[in-house]
């Protein structure tokens, strides 16, 4: 049996756990097949996600990677003091007992972190408002961060003060970035059948059509089991997505037809993942299925940028167009506001159509 170390790291401020071991061509292979595997050249070894799971199958508990000690960020070895180390240990299992995703109690980790590392033996409790905006500031202006990031950094500072510390309203004096107004990028009608067709593995031409079909997130697609899926009722039912929360969206008579070839031809369990990975108790990585699209952009000439999101905002676009009222596709979707669907209609074409360019009524 090899002699494999495995280590809690945060890589590209993203929590992974590396894995460590001579050279070996077969360990090589297996680790390949696992979901989210990537070889790190800063580390010199391969690393996969940091997940519950995962940290089962590393023999590594939950409680681990709690007081972290220290991390290795890149080169740079990162050292808190212990004060601060407890506080991020108070910190992380506040997120754990409100049952934050895991996607959220990564970002809210890194962000939070990067406040820590600053700090050196000065107790982060300690911190004034004053001294908060002071560091916002400093992201702002001398980091040069997104908004995005900000807001995130903002949310998780907030919850430290205000979730664990118990002060009310600690951050009502420090302003929030104005977010940019971006409109949805999505594909036409044209690109999308291109896209599809450009795809020759059926597993991968069912899971594109479906993310068209129903607007699906990709982790929501990935994450289908077989048993969601129900051909009676003509519906598919999406469990615990984001925001935990169920809904159910229609199935299309076209997209049945293509997962009924589609069961044809693999060899799925009842009760298994709709789209499994390697292994086939795993669901199907997201980043997979991106590269997948990407090829298929690629290979249907489709210079568009766009990821598997694209594909449902042009579902949600495409139904805009045709008529359908926005709160049903609000449903569809699962957002929580109207106003976050409302942005749809500044790429519908639908009331465009309908001005006449006044360039029109030129005679030249």
């Amino acid at each position: 049996m090899e002699n494999i170390r495995y280590q809690l790291i945060t890589h590209r401020k993203e929590p992974r756990i590396l894995i460590c071991f001579a050279h070996n061509e077969a360990l090589n292979e297996r680790i390949k097949k696992v979901a989210g595997a990537r070889w790190s050249s800063t580390y010199k070894g391969w690393h996969i996600l940091d997940t519950t799971e995962n940290r089962v199958k590393c023999k590594l508990s939950a409680a681990t990677a709690l007081p972290m000690q220290e991390e290795k960020l890149h080169d740079t070895t990162i050292r808190l003091s212990a004060n601060n180390r407890n506080e991020l240990k108070c910190f992380l299992e506040q997120l754990v007992l409100k049952k934050y995703s895991q996607s959220t109690l990564q970002t809210y980790r890194n962000e939070f972190m990067q406040l820590l590392q600053l700090l050196g033996e000065h107790r982060v409790q300690d911190l004034s408002t004053e001294h908060l905006k002071r560091y916002m500031l400093y992201c702002t202006v001398q980091l040069g961060l997104t908004e995005n990031t900000l807001h995130s950094r903002l949310n998780a500072l907030k919850f430290y003060f205000e979730q664990v510390l118990k002060r009310e309203q600690f951050f009502y004096t420090i302003p929030r970035p104005k977010k940019q107004l971006q409109l949805p990028r999505f594909f036409n009608q044209e690109e999308v059948s291109a896209i599809i067709r450009s795809v020759g593995n059926i597993k991968h031409k069912t899971m594109l059509m479906l993310a068209y079909a129903t607007g699906l997130r990709v982790s929501e697609v990935v994450r289908l089991k077989v048993q969601d899926i129900d051909s009676k009722r003509m519906c598919i039912s999406i469990r615990q997505a984001k925001g935990k929360k169920d809904r159910v969206v229609q199935l299309s008579p076209v997209l049945l037809v293509m997962l009924r070839e589609y069961w044809k031809s693999g060899k799925l369990s009842k009760d298994g993942y709709l789209f499994p990975g390697q292994a086939k108790h795993e669901p199907y990585s997201t980043r997979s299925l991106q590269l997948v699209l990407s090829a298929a952009k690629a290979k249907a000439g489709v210079l568009k940028p766009g990821s598997i999101h694209a594909l449902r905002y042009s579902f949600a676009t495409h139904l805009l167009d045709k008529g359908t009222d926005v709160t049903m596709i609000m449903k569809l979707l699962g957002h929580n506001s109207i106003k976050t669907t409302l942005r749809y209609l500044h790429v519908s074409n639908r009331d465009l159509l309908q001005v006449i360019s006044p360039l029109d009524d030129l005679k030249l």
